[in-house]
């Protein structure tokens, strides 16, 4: 049996974010296809460790190694691989839902029809020609999934993603991890929806004061297996 292919492998991280230790002693190992729920509560360290993953902040030291790439000498080698739905949609208000996709696609050179799928499959279709200042909150998560997914991403990451969403949006959310799993895309993920998100992950770890704990096993919810 061949040994699972590690898509992020963080040893004694340690994170200051303006000389404050964000992450004091952070040891993290997760495989390609993964779906891993981040838990903690406010201030543990999950945003800043997301952040990390995805080259945005540097580690003051420790070994920092995500799709192979070793991040402690190229923090930002990996940025056509990775994608993270943070809090802010990074977008252009004077612009539309479909330019603002359309910009972003282009400047990872990915076809403009990948943004038309990511648009369809957050349901952001009859939107597409609404300016980017004019949607709600919730509109705003969903096209901030929808930038991410037109990467088609190997690792995709995601702050809080069903905060501001409605019902439906949680049910689109769901459904967009699913798929994402379904396609051996490694997904990490960090809430406050404990529940919710145990259904979707295969593992969880929880972050306190800037470490990371294992959850024990046996309390988190069975993966329910996504069919066919």
């Amino acid at each position: 049996m061949s040994l699972p292919v590690s898509s992020v492998s963080l040893r004694s991280v340690v994170c200051l974010i303006d000389r404050f230790p964000a992450l004091t002693d952070v040891n993290l190992e997760v495989s390609e296809g993964e779906v891993v729920l981040l838990s903690g509560g406010n201030g543990a360290g999950k945003t800043t460790l997301l952040r990390l993953i995805a080259g945005l902040v540097p580690a003051f030291s420790g070994e920092v190694i995500v799709l192979g790439k070793n991040l402690r000498i190229n923090c930002r080698a990996h940025r056509d691989e990775v994608a993270l739905v943070a809090h802010e949609t990074g977008c252009y208000d004077e612009l539309t839902v479909r330019e603002n996709l359309y910009f972003f696609t282009r400047s990872r050179s990915q076809p403009t029809s990948v943004a038309d799928d990511a648009l369809d499959q957050l349901g952001l279709g009859r939107l597409a020609d609404t300016l980017h200042g004019k949607l709600s909150a919730g509109q705003r998560r969903r096209l901030s999934i929808a930038k991410a997914l037109a990467v088609s991403p190997r690792l995709l990451l995601l702050d809080e993603p069903h905060a501001g969403l409605d019902a439906d949006g949680r049910e689109i959310l769901d459904e967009v991890l699913r798929d994402a799993a379904a396609k051996g895309r490694t997904v990490i993920l960090a809430s406050h929806e404990i529940d919710r998100s145990r259904a979707l992950a295969d593992r969880e770890i929880e972050l306190q004061s800037g470490k990371t704990l294992p959850v024990p096993a046996g309390e988190t919810e069975p993966v329910k297996p996504v069919e066919a």
